[in-house]
């Protein structure tokens, strides 16, 4: 009974269990220290100064980039077979020296026909029709962080983003990388340039809650043979 007792307790436990969506990796929360000023050359300008010339678009490890997330998916497919096949067969023999009139068989008179001695038929038909539709749409601004840069100069971007509104989180993960020259002027980038890219938009609270079924469902669910 306390081995019962243990195992209901247990599996409550579980189906409490809330699956949070928020992904953090080790560079991303990694504090960049500000360089230090350093005038030995007798000059004021400082290696790590923007140029003269240089925008302020990110190019450095831990620099902010704007990404406008503008994601439209929509597909539709339908498939429909339709089949039908039939075949008969059938064997007789009209003429076969009178006997056929007679209806012998073995020196005996029975029912047998001779004009009719084998006759067959099948008919199979086969019909399907199906049909699938999917339609997304996402449109939202945020900033990420580069949280490397790679040897070929492309920049691996994370970034978070968590509005709460009456006790609801609305959380936006984006994760990729980006191209240099796919950066504008104004720091910012598509979302459709951004390759590898992992867009996560979920939310958590009461109303969140009550989009997913209860974890008792779920386990009669998960053992449910039929």
């Amino acid at each position: 009974m306390k081995r019962l007792a243990v195992s209901i307790l247990c599996l409550a436990l579980a189906g409490c269990a809330i699956e949070k969506a928020e992904v953090r990796t080790p560079s991303f929360d990694e504090q960049l220290p500000a360089p230090q000023p350093s005038y030995a050359s007798g000059s004021i300008w400082q290696a790590a100064s923007a140029g003269i010339a240089e925008d302020h678009k990110a190019r450095r490890k831990g620099d902010i980039i704007t990404v406008v997330i503008v994601e439209n998916a929509s597909a539709s497919k339908q498939a429909t077979t339709d089949t039908d096949r039939k075949a008969s067969i059938s064997a007789s023999i009209p003429y076969l020296m009178g006997l056929e009139k007679q209806k012998l068989i073995l020196g005996k008179l029975t029912g047998a026909d001779l004009g009719n001695l084998l006759g067959a038929s099948t008919d199979s038909t086969f019909g399907g029709s199906g049909a699938t539709t999917r339609k997304e749409n996402l449109v939202a601004t945020m900033s990420a962080k580069i949280i490397d840069v790679l040897p070929n100069g492309n920049f691996l971007i994370e970034g978070r983003r968590n509005v709460k509104v009456n006790n609801e989180d609305q959380i936006i993960i984006l994760q990729g990388t980006v191209r240099p020259r796919d950066v504008s002027p104004d720091n910012t980038v598509n979302s459709s340039l951004i390759a590898d890219a992992r867009i996560t938009y979920t939310g958590e609270g009461v109303i969140s809650d009550r989009q997913r079924p209860g974890w008792l469902m779920n386990f009669l669910d998960y053992i449910w043979p039929f």
